[in-house]
């Protein structure tokens, strides 16, 4: 016999459990209550449920706090919101944060029951093994073409997700490393269990040390209870370590003892804490040169480098991008309920000759843009007034050029010295040229990826005459 389908409702009014857990019994649904966003985390920690539906006004920890917590601890949850209101607001920030419906209170019970089909049909099909999951980037299609080297990350995901191996994922920015991340979750036998994620630039590494790892009660002013960290929040799960090339090093041992030993110590504690998390990390730098210069652990990168997906970037991918465009294009259409008009040929021209460093990332949002405005106008004439990307002059390709004079006729004599400086000339400036263009014109950053000084790649870029102006 089919278990029932377990429904966590959350309301802090006494009333409103009651009545919501007499719909469920005479809907043959298993209910389980929570009066707050705390007590609801709790239960979903201590059993998975099928869905949810959360009361937006929440004392305290309200309504949105949740769902983001919900949608961190286990993003396949589906979670359906009520609220007294019916704010427009509420209802989109809602939705962006991954409900699956929203319910005005009073409601009727006819539309509670449609919210929960919807819900436990969106549970049910999870056990097939979705290839898109979470916010923004993360519901773009991982393959949209028939891309040879995304064929490789297919077949490489395909190998590794079942095993408890540490992952290592490498790309630029906007590429789609935490949907890599998650598609490697979603395949494992760790897929009914949380995936985290934690992007280790976006804190000091202060809080990034309480946010991994949790803390005591009275550990520092402030601490008020004790607080579990994002490893034991993902016990059973997978932990995804996004940017971990800026994890501060005096984390890096911390974490290099719980991939060795799978366990460590809260703030302020002193018992250990065992914990049994998949890592998967990922970078858009070189690792390599940070361990050279001695900002990362040599130990830790060998830990963390036992499989490596390398993901190219989209202008090596240019086949997926009108496919992954016109998904865009339909998906923002339903969420902001617009009528999706097919993009005009002359947009995807320019989009085939524009090299996209803010890669899928940037490809979405200059869609969401189009959809929302209900024109390519704009985005195109953006397109157009962004200067030519710098190019390094061609070898040979100034008459004055030793090799070019040689060949030409106007000398007899040509000096292989001479050739090898002047080609070595033209492969650095088309180097630097490369990489700021990556970078966005980021000098300082260019100059840590080229592993020159900010003065020199100044000087650099004087002598190729290099400029981001138009």
């Amino acid at each position: 016999m089919k278990a029932a389908a377990r429904v966590l409702f959350v309301d802090d009014d006494a009333s409103a459990r009651e009545w919501l857990a007499a719909f469920a019994r005479a809907r043959g649904l298993e209910a389980v209550l929570a009066d707050s966003g705390e007590a609801a985390l709790a239960e979903v920690r201590r059993m998975l449920p099928d869905a949810v539906t959360l009361d937006l006004g929440l004392p305290g920890m309200d309504g949105f706090a949740t769902l983001r917590a919900l949608r961190a601890l286990a993003p396949a949850l589906p979670v359906v919101m009520l609220s007294g209101t019916g704010d427009t607001q509420a209802i989109v920030e809602s939705v962006r944060l991954g409900a699956v419906d929203f319910l005005r209170k009073p409601f009727e019970t006819e539309a509670l029951d449609a919210a929960l089909d919807k819900a436990l049909a969106r549970a049910a099909n999870e056990a097939d093994a979705p290839r898109s999951f979470g916010d923004g980037l993360a519901q773009a299609p991982l393959f949209a073409g028939d891309s040879p080297r995304m064929r490789l990350v297919d077949d490489m995901i395909d190998h590794v997700a079942d095993t408890d191996i540490t992952v290592l994922i490498r790309g630029e920015s906007g590429t789609g490393k935490e949907l890599v991340a998650r598609t490697i979750w979603s395949r494992s036998n760790r897929a009914r269990r949380p995936f985290v994620k934690v992007n280790c630039a976006a804190l000091p590494y202060e809080l990034l040390e309480s946010e991994l790892f949790g803390y005591e009660k009275g550990a520092f002013t402030g601490a008020q209870k004790r607080k579990l960290g994002k490893f034991e929040l993902a016990n059973g799960g997978t932990i995804f370590l996004d940017e971990i090339s800026e994890m501060h090093p005096s984390l890096q041992a911390k974490l290099l003892q719980v991939l060795q030993d799978g366990q460590f110590s809260r703030l302020g504690g002193h018992a250990d804490v065992m914990v049994d998390a998949r890592v998967i990390a990922a970078s858009n730098r070189q690792l390599e040169a940070a361990v050279r210069d001695g900002s990362f652990r040599e130990d830790l990168f060998y830990r963390l480098n036992v499989v490596t997906i390398q993901l190219p970037p989209l202008r090596e991918r240019r086949d997926e991008i009108p496919l992954l465009a016109d998904h865009f294009t339909d998906r923002y259409a339903r969420e902001y309920g617009k009528d999706p008009k097919p993009l005009p040929e002359e947009l995807h021209a320019a989009f085939a000759s524009y090299d996209f460093p803010g890669n899928i990332r940037e490809l979405e949002n200059l869609v969401k843009r189009i959809v929302v405005l209900g024109t390519p106008e704009p985005v195109l004439a953006e397109l157009r007034a962004r200067p030519m990307q710098p190019r390094a002059a061609e070898p040979c390709g100034a008459a004055r050029g030793e090799l070019a004079r040689f060949l030409s006729g106007a000398s007899e004599r040509v000096s292989l010295k001479r050739v090898a400086r002047e080609a070595a000339q033209v492969a650095e400036a088309r180097l630097i040229a490369k990489v700021l263009e990556r970078t966005r014109w980021n000098r300082k950053e260019a100059a840590a990826i080229l592993q020159i000084s900010y003065k020199a790649l100044l000087y650099k870029m004087r002598d190729a005459g290099l400029s981001d102006s138009a």
